[in-house]
């Protein structure tokens, strides 16, 4: 979408007001659109004393040039650690729901600055986003000749042997690898990449066929995710336990590759079994509940199913063994209650269920009186830059499946307790634009932050965290609907309505430097990555993001590099897990 303007200053005057990254007056809003029945807000930015008074804004409906909404801004906040000096003006539109095409204006000082457009409308984001999230998985398949080739007989690291593991999805638009997790050597910070993604398209067929049905992509949906659970089976061993990585070493030489477990700075290992927290439990959860369907790709149902058990016994003898520190901790006992869970739902076994309670458990023990989760069995606390609110999922999927009146309590009020402090923490702060906060460890001190430290347990990885806010929305409108059930709107209270919609909004181009992450999309999108084989950014996919200042141990300060002599992938490269978070938060946003 591109910016229309009804300008009243000269046009020079208002280019610089409004376009310029060093303007003294911007609108910062989502560049895509809201949904009808949700919050809907923006955030004005100016330099200080530019605007004066708090001033009065409009909302224009493009179709016919006319005034339909108006109001009185926020009070002034300001973010010293980001921008010094910059003022911020919150307003709130969501009493706005006539589907149509807008643009926020408000007048000062003698001109008119205006906003980028956007959409509302029923659904907008699922209605608007979701055919192109399909689009994106499908460009990322790890299909072309020289993958097929190489990953029909791909070696084990350290041995001859050879395993057949073609498919899949390639990581992202810079990195040609296929991963389960990574960062196992981290212990805390394992993310979920492939098993996730196929859960969120087989959640997202099963939450939303009808809408999908109207836009003409739920067969592509299911396709998709179905491929996604045909490379999960490849990659179960003979011995039970799933491979970890392919792992390219950037090498354009396709012989190159290996099924290897990684270390810092890319160094390789055998340790490529997945535990429960390194793809293993979500591995789990997705066959398991695709099975379900009765439906058959490279692989028939009874087959996801009966791999999903094979690795469930596997794991539930073995999974210590694959821990890097030889300890479970939260990542395992989320991931472990999404396989158990799924498993659960799919047979109806007392093995599954009983398993799923025990893990159930273990997260309520874990909640501290705070209100975040303890990842350890001691005092770090539980943050994660892509899957901060999958612990919250997995106990709302938990609870799809569990009848037992008080063990249903003693969930609820864990996954109440933990919404509770995400929102306390988010507004502790002033916090224009409602980014999620956390808490975490650094030098043996919790402290609280918008972004994640960039010294932890990786030595090194630190990036956007759009994967992060995904997921968080989704926690945010899956528990809120459980714990704070309201009629009308999403389903949910308006506190948590407008922190899932907040995060949505900034990863669509509400957020400090008008970048929208989606790729096709508002504008300002990340310059184009390209990667080998013919892969690289592609409509649809997510970049990293913001971050916390480059330099800065615990993550404070802000920023965002476009280019950055080769370090520019922590801002600007598609990842996949950002789309699958995203998909599952739209899909539960556009759920009745």
């Amino acid at each position: 979408m591109k910016r229309t303007r009804a300008l009243l200053a000269p046009l020079m005057l208002a280019i610089a007001l409004s376009t310029n990254a060093f303007a003294k007056i911007i609108i910062h809003v989502n560049q895509v659109g809201f949904d009808a029945r949700g919050s809907k807000s923006a955030v004005i930015a100016s330099d200080a004393g530019e605007l004066g008074e708090i001033p009065a804004f409009e909302v224009i409906d493009l179709g016919n040039r006319q005034k339909v909404f108006d109001g009185k801004a926020g009070k002034p906040e300001k973010v010293a650690e980001w921008f010094p000096g910059r003022l911020y003006h919150r307003i709130d539109f969501s009493a706005l729901t006539q589907p149509g095409r807008y643009q926020i204006v408000v007048y000062a000082k003698g001109a008119t600055v205006t906003s980028d457009e956007f959409q509302i409308c029923d659904k907008a984001l699922a209605r608007m986003l979701i055919p192109s999230i399909i689009h994106y998985y499908n460009k990322q398949r790890a299909d072309k000749p020289e993958e097929l080739l190489a990953d029909e007989h791909v070696m084990l690291y350290g041995s001859n042997k050879t395993v057949d593991l073609r498919g899949g999805w390639d990581d992202a638009s810079g990195d040609i690898s296929k991963y389960f997790s990574h960062l196992a050597y981290a212990n805390f910070m394992s993310q979920q990449q492939i098993p996730l993604c196929t859960w969120a398209m087989t959640n997202a067929a099963e939450r939303i066929p009808g809408l999908l049905t109207d836009l003409n992509v739920l067969d592509s949906m299911k396709r998709e995710a179905l491929y996604g659970a045909d490379y999960i089976v490849r990659s179960l061993s003979e011995e039970g336990y799933f491979y970890m990585t392919i792992f390219s070493y950037f090498n354009p030489d396709p012989k190159a590759r290996r099924v290897v477990g990684l270390n810092a700075n890319s160094v390789t290992t055998d340790k490529y079994e997945c535990a429960y927290r390194e793809g293993g439990g979500m591995g789990i959860a997705a066959l398991a509940r695709i099975s379900r369907w009765k439906m058959d790709g490279a692989f028939t149902s009874a087959q996801y199913l009966a791999a999903a058990k094979r690795a469930f016994a596997h794991l539930q003898a073995n999974n210590l063994k694959y821990c890097d520190d030889g300890k479970e901790n939260v990542l395992d006992d989320y991931c472990a209650l999404m396989g158990a869970t799924e498993l659960w739902l799919a047979t109806g076994e007392n093995e599954y269920r009983d398993e799923a309670r025990k893990r159930a458990k273990n997260l309520a023990k874990r909640l501290s009186p705070a209100g975040y989760f303890i990842a350890n069995d001691a005092n770090r606390p539980f943050w994660h830059a892509s899957d901060a609110g999958l612990p919250i999922v997995a106990l709302c999927r938990y609870l799809d499946a569990e009848k037992d009146a008080s063990l249903r309590k003693v969930t609820l009020n864990t996954v109440k307790k933990a919404l509770d402090y995400n929102v306390r923490v988010t507004g502790a702060v002033a916090n224009p634009f409602g980014y999620a906060r956390q808490s975490f460890l650094l030098n043996g001190n919790v402290k609280e932050g918008f972004f994640i430290p960039h010294e932890n347990e990786s030595g090194w990885w630190w990036q956007g965290e759009n994967a992060r806010l995904g997921s968080l929305a989704s926690a945010a409108l899956l528990g809120g609907r459980l714990v704070y059930p309201a009629s009308g709107g999403l389903g949910t209270s308006e506190a948590l309505s407008a922190y899932a919609g907040r995060q949505l909004s900034w990863i669509l181009g509400g957020n400090p430097y008008e970048a929208c992450f989606m790729y096709g999309y508002g504008r300002n999108n990340m310059p184009y990555m390209k990667s080998m084989y013919g892969h690289g950014s592609e409509r649809g996919g997510i970049s990293n993001g913001v971050t916390g200042k480059d330099g800065n141990a615990d993550g404070s300060g802000i920023d965002y590099k476009p280019h950055d002599n080769g370090n520019e992938w922590r801002w600007t490269e598609q990842w996949i897990p950002h789309a699958a978070w995203f998909l599952i938060a739209v899909t539960t946003m556009a759920q009745e």
